[in-house]
């Protein structure tokens, strides 16, 4: 981890992502200008690279590259493509972290690939069988954490519990709230409204300290009715796309429909702001991988340039935070407490 005054290193994967390498780097560079902090290292094909830093006038920045040629296509077998591809962006960048070399690794390449090679190369928290990705999910609730993204899309009840564990801890180090109150997404909010994973989670989460105060339902995300809520990745990544795509359909909409009666510039910022509030996860950037042993940034594969640019923002704040170590404690003490409650 960075110390002292040591600028932070932060492991690019200049191949992942649709746009991929231009807005990367772009990006990438943004930041590392802007904050004096934020020092990067660039994984991909080398000459590719030295053509994209040429364009926006940046050979001058001290930026190491690391060549490699091979990268993890979207739809490609996350397993399958890293045994195969031994030397890919991913593998390499996670690997830097790994040895210390860098602080954190961020990609937009395919999330499977991100989450293989975090828990391959970094390992595993105690308590935790497999990284959770969540975060603020929504503009008009900018402070509700939302537990799970698309990690995990089959879950049990004690992995739903570990979600909460460490969205609690998100929420206190990095939203600054002191003793979030955690919720359940259901379709009720009596006791016993819900599928099966969701009734048998409720009495565990009743009794396992966090402030526990019920269900929730999709509507109450809106108003920040709890801080932290919990759903399987099945749930959450249609919810998370959901809010991308209405998003999106509403700023065009609001295009066509103040087309001639505002300016544009007048327009564009209606439209930044409309985004802003229904698509609060571009705010950030990235969400990290919280239950492995290091910081793993993963990004929407349609960033552009922007959300690169605060992904490594929020990558810096992530290791600043001390985040992961705070995470892997409660999760062990979870851990613990779940095992006396069995005896």
């Amino acid at each position: 981890m960075s110390s002292g005054n040591r600028p932070i290193t932060i492991a690019v994967d200049a191949m992942g992502g649709d746009h991929a390498p231009r807005e990367v780097i772009k990006g990438a560079v943004e930041a590392a200008r802007k904050d004096p902090e934020i020092r990067i290292m660039l994984i991909g094909p080398s000459t590719a690279i030295k053509e994209e830093l040429l364009k926006i006038n940046a050979v001058e920045l001290d930026i190491p590259c690391i060549h490699t040629d091979e990268f993890i296509k979207e739809g490609e077998p996350p397993a399958l493509a890293l045994r195969q591809k031994r030397n890919a962006t991913i593998l390499i960048a996670t690997k830097l972290v790994q040895k210390g070399e860098a602080d954190a690794v961020v990609s937009a390449g395919p999330t499977g690939a991100v989450v293989a090679s975090a828990m391959m190369i970094l390992g595993m928290a105690e308590g935790m069988e497999r990284p959770a990705v969540g975060g603020p999910i929504l503009g008009f609730s900018p402070k509700t954490v939302v537990m799970d993204f698309g990690g995990n899309v089959d879950c049990k009840s004690f992995q739903l519990l570990s979600f909460a564990v460490v969205g609690c801890v998100y929420s206190q180090r990095l939203l600054g709230i002191s003793n979030p109150t955690v919720a359940l997404l259901s379709v009720g909010s009596e006791e016993g409204k819900g599928n099966e994973l969701i009734k048998e989670c409720f009495p565990l989460f009743k009794r396992s300290g966090l402030n526990f105060v019920g269900n929730v339902e999709g509507n109450d995300i809106v108003t920040g009715k709890a801080d932290v809520i919990i759903c399987d990745g099945f749930v959450g990544n249609i919810l998370l796309k959901f809010l991308e795509g209405l998003g999106g359909a509403m700023s065009q909409w609001l295009k066509s429909s103040l087309a001639g009666k505002l300016t544009d510039d007048e327009i564009a910022k209606l439209r930044y702001d409309l985004l802003s509030k229904t698509v609060g996860a571009d705010l950030v950037g990235a969400a990290p991988l919280l239950g492995v042993n290091g910081v793993a940034m993963v990004m929407h594969g349609r960033s552009h340039a922007a959300e690169f640019r605060n992904a490594l923002v929020q990558t810096k704040n992530v290791i600043k935070s001390g985040l992961v170590n705070v995470v892997n404690t409660e999760l062990k003490a979870m851990a613990d407490k779940m095992k006396l409650d069995k005896n």
